[in-house]
């Protein structure tokens, strides 16, 4: 499909390049051409510039085209638990609440509970998910039905999946695929027995990959891990060689400065969850250290069982409105570090390299966001607007791949949402109810 985007202000979070009125043109699954006005005004004339028969071309009435969201932690079939597990503590709400649940999945549960969250995703800007489920392979079947670029990572522990399973699963979704890759993880130190983790470990090392895993999400987790093996999670990790080829941490909320010398060591992310870390009263990360350790920082929504909202407004507003409550200092987190941890380092972090800016021969995953709804007015600093006024209202399109799979309110995936909606009503109902 060739797509021509004009009339638009567009921010590509190319470092020291700010917003300008311009036009990007889109081939198939990537970005053509990307140029201000009088650029292309001045190539045209010099015929600098490939002529393209247009399938569509759309006035973007000078909104903001920017990079999609990288919502860089989910979990998205546990949209069966929204609002129906809230709460409770953490430990509690896991082997009381969600575990027995999940038990009783099935593969078409998933599927439809994915799909499910995908829309939402949709709605939010979000144009590529870092998602950590049961079956890895229905959620990548759920979103090559619907457009949404997904990075697979193995949820690994030890009552689901095994070390074969994972390099199965690991071989088979990092051959060229246009929508799903796959990374190295385990669900948690706390899930998993020593002798596991050290093999994963080793097959991280047969294949010099990164390995992820929610890692000091709470105080009783390191405690425990401490009393165990007399280290913290990073720590007993690090001495098991899990990360000698990168990786990262979801949540790290209680992390030490040991700690974060490990991840600036090893070259690891740190993935905060900000809304599911205060609703399951988890804690507030150390966001603003990080940044100061030039540890990156990507950010993602957790599951709507634990959130409730896949949104990453929300998600952002909390990284600054947090960090700077922390630090009892409002200038310690700016809003477009913030948005470069939603768009450019959530890509690096799962290793989108192709979907971090927007260039020529990047791919076309961006989004559309309405500039003329009050919210976003007077236009004093859009980046700010973004990260601290914005919300899902303000999404007027959602470009995957080249594709659009949401505009003006409207899906553009196939089927009707309410298909899905009820189907998904109906597995919650059987699910809570049995």
């Amino acid at each position: 499909m060739n797509l021509r985007l004009y009339n638009a202000r567009i921010l590509t979070m190319e470092p020291g390049r700010d917003i300008f009125r311009g036009e990007i043109w889109v081939k198939n699954e990537k970005i053509v051409y990307v140029a201000d006005q009088e650029e292309i005004e001045r190539e045209w004339r010099g015929e600098n510039v490939p002529r393209i028969s247009w399938d569509f071309e759309i006035d973007c009435e000078e909104n903001l085209l920017m990079p999609g969201f990288k919502d860089a932690h989910t979990h998205s079939a546990m949209t069966f638990l929204r609002s129906a597990s809230d709460d409770v503590p953490l430990q509690d709400w896991l082997r009381n609440i969600v575990f027995p649940a999940e038990k009783k999945l099935t593969d078409q549960d998933i599927y439809q509970l994915t799909r499910l969250a995908i829309l939402e995703y949709l709605t939010s800007g979000i144009t590529s998910i870092f998602d950590m489920y049961l079956r890895p392979d229905v959620t990548a079947r759920a979103c090559l039905d619907m457009g949404m670029r997904c990075v697979l990572v193995s949820g690994l522990n030890d009552f689901t999946s095994s070390i074969d399973q994972v390099e199965e699963e690991y071989v088979h979704w990092n051959r060229k695929n246009p929508l799903i890759t796959y990374q190295l993880g385990f669900h948690a130190e706390y899930t998993c027995d020593k002798a596991l983790m050290a093999q994963l470990s080793g097959l991280a090392h047969r294949h010099r990959a990164p390995v992820f895993t929610h890692m000091a999400e709470t105080m009783d987790e390191v405690r425990e891990c401490k009393k165990k093996y007399g280290m913290t999670p990073a720590f007993f990790l690090d001495s098991l060689g899990m990360f000698d080829f990168g990786g990262g941490g979801y949540h790290c909320v209680h992390m030490t400065e040991e700690d974060m010398d490990v991840f600036r060591r090893r070259r690891m992310y740190v993935i905060t969850n900000p809304a599911s870390n205060a609703k399951l009263a988890s804690g507030v990360a150390p966001i603003v250290d990080f940044v100061k350790k030039q540890i990156p920082v990507a950010i993602g929504t957790d599951g709507a069982a634990s959130n409730n909202a896949l949104d990453m407004f929300r998600e952002m507003f909390l990284v600054s409105g947090l960090s700077k409550l922390r630090e009892m200092d409002a200038a310690s987190m700016d809003a477009m570090e913030v948005l470069k941890m939603a768009t450019v380092n959530g890509a690096r972090a799962m290793r989108l390299h192709k979907a971090d800016v927007l260039a020529k021969g990047k791919l076309a995953d961006m989004i559309l966001l309405d500039l003329r709804q009050p919210n976003m007015q007077p236009l004093h600093n859009i980046p700010k607007n973004v990260v601290y006024s914005g919300s899902k209202a303000n999404v007027k399109m959602t470009i995957i791949g080249g594709r659009v799979l949401y505009r003006n309110g409207a899906f553009n995936i196939g089927e009707k949402p309410e298909n899905i909606y009820s189907a998904c009503n109906a597995i919650a109902k059987r699910l809570l109810s049995e």
